[in-house]
């Protein structure tokens, strides 16, 4: 009988859009993002490959006993779905295709978003909880909040996920999967929150 699976999702903590590599701020929100999942005792962490998604992933590492970083290409940075227009509703049809035509060919991954869905997804094999962190992108949050709530796919675009927040979704073997949280920012003060969003997005 598969058991329970607690999927921790969190975006990369701010980088720097030039470098790619983490500031300041995104230093700080990585420690403190660390210290909270700390209390969920989770068995792995996986991560992107982009500097971003790595660095955060080792701060979060340093406040996890026993978890070492493990890079998965599932987690990365790229479109995971992309829509023909009779899928979207005639109102949103052109801004959702325009937003999509400007995300480059090459991070664009239909076979990476089932492949996250596969592998991310749905109870644990065994007879064990598991508890498993992600530290990925915004789009790979969009899209597993997506399915997790049988949502038409085309929506993974309408989900923002902020710098360093906190997601969770559970799945039960015998129960639709459960949205539990979106956006946690309980564990960062608020001059930390909300980075990573337009400020019209922002509360």
């Amino acid at each position: 009988m598969p058991a329970t699976r607690h999927l921790y999702l969190a975006r990369h903590a701010q980088a720097d859009p030039a470098t790619g590599k983490l500031t300041d701020t995104g230093r700080r929100q990585a420690e403190l993002l660390g210290a909270r999942l700390r209390e969920f005792a989770p068995q792995a962490l996986w991560h992107g490959a982009l500097p971003r998604a790595t660095q955060t992933a080792h701060l979060v590492a340093d406040h996890l006993d026993g978890i070492r970083p493990v890079e998965l290409p599932e987690a990365g940075d790229y479109a995971p779905y992309l829509p023909q227009r009779h899928e979207i509703p005639d109102a949103h049809a052109d801004g959702v295709l325009d937003f999509l035509a400007r995300i480059p060919a090459a991070e664009r991954s239909p076979e990476l978003g089932q492949r996250a869905l596969k592998l991310l997804t749905g109870p644990a094999q065994g007879s064990q909880e598991r508890r498993e962190v992600v530290i990925t992108h915004a789009y790979l949050v969009g899209w597993l909040v997506t399915a997790a709530l049988d949502s038409p796919p085309w929506r993974w675009v309408s989900v923002g996920a902020a710098n360093a927040g906190l997601t969770i979704i559970r799945y039960t073997p015998r129960s639709p999967s459960s949205l539990v949280t979106l956006n946690d920012l309980d564990h960062l003060p608020p001059g930390l929150r909300w980075t990573g969003f337009p400020p019209h997005l922002r509360p």
